[in-house]
């Protein structure tokens, strides 16, 4: 069995991660992090885990987690990257799926996060794990960084229409809305019930730190630079992303919907929709699956792509699950076989 280590598991994703990691097959998680739950139960923190796990919380040793084969970091940013460098050298492989190795230059993550980096060496060799574009190089990683909820749903969406070179890379457009568990589990007043049910509202319009993650990935595709313009919203749910995608074609006439069907045809987790059937958070609920639509307006030179996707696990968790799968040669599939959750 392979040895798991999470640290930082008493948020949306560490809890996602247990559950996800408590039916696959190969996989056994014996240490669980948390300094301000040590000594708690995993099941008396969270009680859906009755019967599953008997395991405590402990401290974030070094000497710990180095007797693990992979260790997941579902934390904030700036606490993996103290951390990666000593596992690493144990032999250790990381899965990271905090924001700390997302970023190649260190000057510009420092730009968005607002301190030094901790271990610059490393973003050079830290893969970007978004499976769908790197599966070749996360086979042979160390350190993967695994890509944002926003990021994953917005790359999906546009990474045909790049790759072709059918649209400007000057001139896109994001909108996408979230549910609250994207804002993780701590107590906020912005995220109390009476704050976000009935309502609707953008945030970061000015710019949010996933911009220059979802750019670097973009612009390694379309083999030059690109300019997003990315607004996030709040939607009063709990799981789910919905990015609304906009470009201008620069080849007009192209059928993309065969253009996307050929490019995810081989994807175990990415769903090309018939043409004119659109998707809704609720249909990947729970699954590691991101479902996708593509649309041209009558007479318009614009394309619309719609792209929906768990947050917490094609957008988090999954994803980190699915990239543990590829880095020590399992079935990618493994532990992940999971459908969305209706109703």
């Amino acid at each position: 069995m392979i040895k798991v280590g999470i640290v930082g598991g008493t948020g949306y994703t560490g809890v996602e991660l247990l559950r996800l990691l408590a039916l696959h097959e190969e996989a056994e998680v014996v240490a669980i992090t948390s300094r301000a739950e040590c000594g708690r139960r995993v099941d008396d923190l969270f009680p859906n885990l009755r019967g599953v796990y008997e395991l405590a919380f402990s401290e974030p040793e070094p000497g710990l987690l180095a007797t693990c084969d992979v260790v997941f970091f579902a934390t904030p940013h700036n606490v993996a990257m103290n951390l990666v460098p000593e596992l690493l050298d144990a032999g250790t492989r990381v899965v990271d799926l905090s924001a700390d190795y997302r970023i190649r230059d260190a000057s510009l993550w420092s730009e968005w996060y607002g301190e030094p980096h901790a271990s610059p060496r490393l973003l050079s060799e830290a893969v970007y794990g978004l499976p769908e574009v790197n599966r070749q190089s996360i086979a042979t990683a160390r350190l993967v960084a695994c890509p944002g909820c926003y990021p994953t749903s917005v790359q999906l969406g546009f990474i045909p229409l790049l790759a072709a070179g059918l649209v400007d890379p000057e001139h896109l457009i994001a909108s996408s809305a979230s549910g609250v568990s994207g804002a993780g589990r701590q107590a906020k007043v912005d995220n109390l019930l009476s704050e976000v049910s009935d309502s609707f509202k953008a945030y970061a319009v000015g710019g949010h730190r996933h911009l220059p993650e979802i750019e670097q990935g973009l612009a390694d595709v379309a083999g030059r630079e690109v300019r997003l313009t990315f607004v996030p919203h709040l939607l009063p749910m709990i799981r789910g992303i919905h990015s609304t995608l906009f470009a201008r074609l620069s080849a007009p006439g192209e059928d993309l919907q065969a253009l996307y069907e050929s490019w995810y045809r081989d994807e175990p987790f990415v769903d090309v929709l018939p043409p004119g059937v659109f998707p809704q958070t609720r249909t990947v609920k729970g699954a590691n699956r991101c479902q996708l639509s593509i649309q041209v307006p009558r007479q318009r030179d614009t394309v619309v792509v719609m792209a929906t996707i768990d947050n917490l696990v094609k957008g988090a968790s999954g994803q980190a699950v699915q990239n543990m799968n590829i880095m020590l040669g399992l079935p990618e599939e493994m532990g992940l076989r999971q459908v969305g959750l209706l109703p």
